[in-house]
């Protein structure tokens, strides 16, 4: 339930009722109206969120609202603006019906998006709130875009239906205002399948061009999702679920719903028929949905004290997201391998990336994980050129804190106790209860259900900058962790490298870095992100340079990593640039590339390897 208004709250129950068409999808125009009964003596309040839960960052969605008009039957009434998104209406007898024009061109998972192939919008981009009767039923029509090249379209929604038939234009109903933004709703052309997992119908809609094998699609979403289902007990907390997804050339973006989520992905994500194998890319594909599906307990429902209710008018600030992101960014992974989707040595690959990207942010050793989370705000969603110098993601180190407290709670207890206990536990006090988690609650039921005195690793893993104990913890379940330098400027890490175990390092060492992050220009190679203490920053080479020679000849994106290992570290190199307009040069000293890749293997030792196995579960593949 949303935050009730400073003005008086009714009692009336009747519902607020709502009016959603695609009025010109070639403007990309939305018309919304919403009709409440009983208007405020003083003047009705009309506000929309400033915000949607899930992406902490204040978006201001009324600044798409282009036209607002109100009437009372045939008469119109004044209605005026009174903050940046807020209106008030004139004292009126009611009915009283507020209608507003929303532009939609924002084609991501937050917003609302409308052209001539599809419209799609969460509700906090287009209904407004109506002020003290937020508690009350909401009933909302959907409507067909007018002319006919529109009849085929059809309705992908949660929302629960009230006289709209199945994927079907009519109406559809909420129990209030907090449910009706949490229902994102598609409508056009899609393709539809259908699943079951542990009980429940699972849709998937996909919008856009795409080749996907839908059967196979759902065969291992099916499984996935059960695997989800049985980690926190039958019955699921939702009576059907729909995966939203639009398929594009190029996107990744993934937001979680009560029932739903909405999903970008690039088509070539998808699997095609005749596929056997589990892509790259596909398996980035089923992370994200894992993830999101993950969010149905772990966010929506088990969520911090700090958004029951959300505030969806100013910032919600918590230091507990890395506990609701991490943690949820640790499991969607881990099932991959546990429900036998990859194989063991295909999720250490991936956990090895995740070390690799921490190792390789600066920010670790400025910034708390419980103070990134605090600042999500104004930091991880704002962030800029040296955001990899001041910053680090609760998401990545949140994980990899996951890790080794899943690892070191098995350890001390024998295997008795795990991470997934916890969970458990958080679902049964928290999750099913709607009882809000307090900021120290992850904390304190960790304590409890492992039986282990654990304050000293949440010190150091949320409280300092502190290295993880990485190592150690993977040791402890018959996995050992490998560093090397990066072998260009793509690898990822995950794999052993060309040199692994060679007994001699001297060609691995050899390798240079310029120790900033890099993107094409035409004019040559700019520099997105200049690293703390990297030899582009000692030359005083700044983000947003453009270099276009070292050492008088020229360079690109694809010939510059060639380009800096004709040279040794600490040889002097002249290097040309364009800061705006202006050629500068600057001596460049090279510096070795640092040792910050990381590849993960498995013991083949038999007591070392049952370890492993029984962590990663036994639907993982060997």
């Amino acid at each position: 339930m949303t935050t009730a208004h400073p003005l008086t709250v009714m009692k009336n129950n009747s519902p607020i009722r709502y009016r959603i068409r695609p009025h010109d999808p070639e403007a990309h125009l939305f018309e919304v109206s919403c009709t409440i009964s009983d208007p405020a003596t003083d003047g009705q309040c009309f506000a929309l969120p400033a915000w949607i839960p899930g992406s902490y960052l204040i978006r201001d969605f009324a600044r798409h609202v282009i036209g607002i008009r109100a009437h009372s039957g045939r008469k119109p009434i004044p209605i005026e603006k009174t903050d940046k998104d807020t209106w008030r209406a004139a004292p009126c007898s009611g009915p009283l019906t507020v209608t507003i024009a929303v532009y939609a061109w924002d084609l991501s998972v937050r917003g609302a998006h409308l052209d001539t192939t599809h419209a799609f919008f969460n509700g906090t981009s287009v209904f407004l709130r109506p002020l003290g009767a937020e508690a009350r039923p909401c009933e909302v029509d959907i409507l067909r875009p007018g002319g006919s090249r529109y009849r085929s379209w059809r309705v992908a929604t949660t929302l629960a239906r009230k006289s709209a038939p199945a994927y079907g234009f009519g109406t559809y109903v909420a129990a209030d205002y907090d449910e009706l933004i949490d229902h994102p709703v598609e409508m056009g052309t899609f393709t539809l399948a259908t699943f079951h997992a542990g009980g429940v119908p699972h849709d998937i809609a996909i919008t856009g061009r795409h080749d996907a094998d839908m059967d196979r699609l759902c065969a291992d979403l099916s499984r996935l999702c059960t695997w989800h289902i049985d980690l926190f007990g039958r019955p699921a907390p939702m009576k059907r679920y729909l995966f939203l997804v639009t398929a594009l050339g190029e996107g990744y973006g993934g937001l979680e719903h009560r029932a739903s989520t909405a999903l970008l992905c690039a088509r070539d994500d998808l699997p095609r028929k005749g596929m056997q194998e589990v892509s790259d890319a596909y398996r980035t594909f089923l992370g994200l949905c894992s993830h999101e599906y993950f969010h149905t307990w772990n966010v929506k429902r088990i969520k911090p004290a700090a958004f029951t209710p959300y505030d969806l008018q100013r910032e919600n600030v918590t230091t507990l997201l890395w506990a609701f992101e991490g943690i949820t960014s640790y499991y969607d992974d881990l099932a991959l391998v546990r429900s036998g989707l990859i194989g063991t040595q295909d999720y250490l690959e991936l956990l090895g990336r995740s070390i690799t990207s921490l190792l390789r942010t600066g920010g670790r050793l400025k910034q708390t994980v419980s103070e990134s989370s605090f600042d999500a705000w104004i930091k991880y969603y704002r962030q800029d050129e040296n955001a990899p110098n001041a910053l680090v993601s609760y998401y990545l180190k949140g994980s990899l804190i996951a890790l080794c407290l899943d690892l070191q709670i098995r350890e001390r207890t024998r295997g008795r106790k795990s991470l997934d206990d916890v969970l458990r536990a958080l679902w049964q006090r928290y999750g099913k209860t709607g009882i809000g988690v307090p900021e120290d609650g992850w904390e304190r039921i960790a304590e409890e259900i492992s039986g282990l005195r654990l304050r000293p690793f949440f010190d150091r893993a949320l409280r300092s900058t502190d290295e993880l104990p990485l190592k150690q913890a993977l040791a402890s379940v018959g996995v050992d962790l490998h560093l090397r330098q990066a072998e260009s400027a793509t690898d990822r890490g995950g794999h052993p490298g060309a040199n692994f175990g060679a007994r001699s390092t001297r060609t691995a060492t050899r390798r240079v870095a310029l120790g900033a992050r890099t993107t094409e220009d035409g004019a040559g190679v700019k520099l997105t992100h200049v690293l703390d203490g990297g030899s582009a920053q000692r030359a005083g080479l700044a983000a947003g340079d453009v270099l276009v020679a070292l050492d008088g000849l020229r360079v690109n994106q694809r010939t510059l990593d060639k380009h800096l290992q004709r040279f040794t570290p600490q040889e002097p190199i002249r290097a040309h640039a364009f800061r705006r307009d202006e050629l500068i040069e600057r001596a460049l000293h090279l510096q070795p590339a640092p040792i910050d890749t990381c590849h993960l293997t498995a013991s083949t030792d038999a007591v070392r390897r049952r370890r492993h196995e029984r962590w990663l579960g036994d639907g993982g593949k060997a």
